[in-house]
């Protein structure tokens, strides 16, 4: 069989390319041809009209929504999530194969009425209502990752030049001298404010992008800027995108006259679009939403002590649980909605999820070097990148190891992050940067107590993580020693 697959993580960075090696690696043992088209954060390579043309089945492995999927209507399709694929590939595969022999190509997917609707085609990002709502949601995290991490390290060099006094200087345009280093910590921080700006319609437009393609990218930017502009936060675009999204999935079912047809994706569903969810953000919901954030906000301000503690444990949990799935997205997107808060307790919740973030890699790598023999020579290899993995806040370096033993390795990372993420709150660490990992150390306030915070929670985890295998293994040594006994035994009997 010729197979393609296309890859694709709300990051693009590490679920992408383990997913995508893990398809190759499963479909050359099968012994079938697969080539897979990566949507990560480099962008991607197409895949030419030769490839499409020869393919008997395509795996979608995915969970943002891939892009150009009219492409593949004359392919069977296999739709599964990218964690499905690093952890089942050889299953994919097999499925891929089936579809293949039970509707081959060509056959009756009626390729030529679909593409006759290509341009008004409404995307879906799973069987299930759930895992669709899911896919939109993280369609818009996605394509806002980039913002925050450009802006808030911008933000993060102004303060770190400047102090945060730049905060209140004058506009550069106003005032920039060539020699003077406040003009710079201004500069820096003034591009990654605007790059903040940014972030809600970012997640508005995109987040409708995913439901209804082009035409909702524009009422959902509206709507995500209308958020802004009333003060109702990332809630505010949560809500703008996805009534976007929804009500030109609903336009488009419209049955529009033939002299206006050509122009309903371009200019009428726009237009509707955007003037009635502008409508919808400044006079019925933006006041209701924008309450809601400001009642966020005070109780993050409001956090202290002990239950500040307490949340960092809990984000720790939640970043280690599924260690870039949903679960650990969550925690993140609440960490960076924070920062639009700009409160002391938002500076320490991102701290505390960004360390809880590293551990579950650097664990994994310290358990691999410090006791070998417990790991296959495929995780020890696995570990050695993930020292470079965890200290860049890349948390999927430890999925091969939870997917090979998660029984023993995801209680084991959670264990430590939630004490990283504890003692990050207990020391007062701070930090504006949504990324990064340990190349913001500088611009971490307390950098000492967060280290030691990472240290601490890379140390539980590891330590945990070798106690579990090495009980595993003595137990399986045991039952094979005795297992030889038992022929002689039933013979004797």
């Amino acid at each position: 069989m010729k197979l393609l697959a296309v890859t694709a993580c709300p990051t693009g960075i590490a679920h992408t390319y383990m997913a995508a090696e893990a398809l190759e690696v499963a479909a050359e043992e099968a012994g079938h041809e697969i080539v897979v088209e990566t949507q990560g954060s480099a962008g991607s390579t197409p895949f030419t009209p030769e490839q499409l043309a020869e393919a008997d089945a395509i795996i979608l492995a995915a969970d943002v929504e891939v892009r150009d999927k009219d492409r593949f209507v004359h392919l069977p399709t296999v739709t599964a999530g990218v964690k499905k694929a690093i952890g089942g590939a050889p299953g994919l595969i097999e499925q891929a194969v089936a579809a293949a022999e039970a509707a081959p190509k060509g056959g009756a997917a009626g390729s030529a009425a679909a593409a006759a609707e290509t341009q008004l085609a409404v995307k879906q990002s799973g069987p299930g209502v759930g895992s669709k709502v899911r896919g939109w949601l993280m369609t818009g995290v996605s394509y806002v990752i980039p913002f925050v991490a450009a802006g808030g390290l911008l933000i993060a060099l102004g303060f770190a030049l400047g102090g945060y006094q730049i905060s209140d200087a004058p506009s550069v345009t106003q005032s920039f001298s060539w020699t003077s280093h406040t003009s710079w910590a201004a500069l820096l921080f003034q591009l990654g404010s605007l790059a903040f700006g940014l972030l809600v319609p970012v997640l508005s437009g995109f987040i409708a992008y995913a439901i209804a393609d082009r035409p909702a990218l524009v009422p959902g930017f509206v709507g995500g800027l209308v958020a802004v502009e009333v003060h109702a936060g990332f809630i505010g675009g949560l809500a703008s995108g996805l009534l976007a999204g929804g009500l030109v999935f609903w336009m488009k079912k419209w049955k529009a006259p033939r002299a206006i047809a050509g122009i309903m994706p371009v200019l009428v569903l726009p237009l509707v679009g955007t003037a009635i969810i502008g409508g919808i953000m400044f006079v019925v919901i933006g006041q209701p939403l924008a309450a809601v954030t400001t009642g966020l906000t005070t109780w993050l301000n409001g956090l202290s002590g002990s239950n500040a503690i307490l949340l960092g444990a809990l984000l720790g949990l939640m970043m280690a649980f599924d260690m870039g799935g949903p679960v650990n997205k969550a925690a993140y997107a609440f960490a960076v909605a924070g920062l639009s808060t700009n409160s002391q307790t938002a500076l320490l919740i991102m701290a505390s999820v960004m360390a809880a973030g590293m551990t579950p890699p650097l664990a994994m790598a310290l358990a691999t070097t410090v006791r070998k023999k417990l790991f296959t020579e495929a995780e020890r290899e696995n570990g050695r990148a993930a020292w470079l993995l965890g200290a860049s806040f890349i948390t999927e370096g430890a999925i091969p190891f939870a997917a090979a033993d998660p029984l023993r390795v995801i209680p084991s990372l959670m264990a430590g992050s939630a004490v990283t993420g504890a003692l990050s709150m207990a020391f007062g660490s701070t930090l504006r940067a949504p990324h990064g990992g340990i190349f913001v150390v500088p611009l971490i306030g307390n950098p000492f107590g967060y280290l030691v915070a990472i240290v601490a929670g890379t140390l539980v985890s590891a330590a945990i993580v070798i106690v579990l295998k090495s009980v595993g293994q003595k137990k399986k040594a045991a039952a094979t020693t005795e297992s030889p006994s038992a022929p002689r035994a039933a013979a004797h009997a």
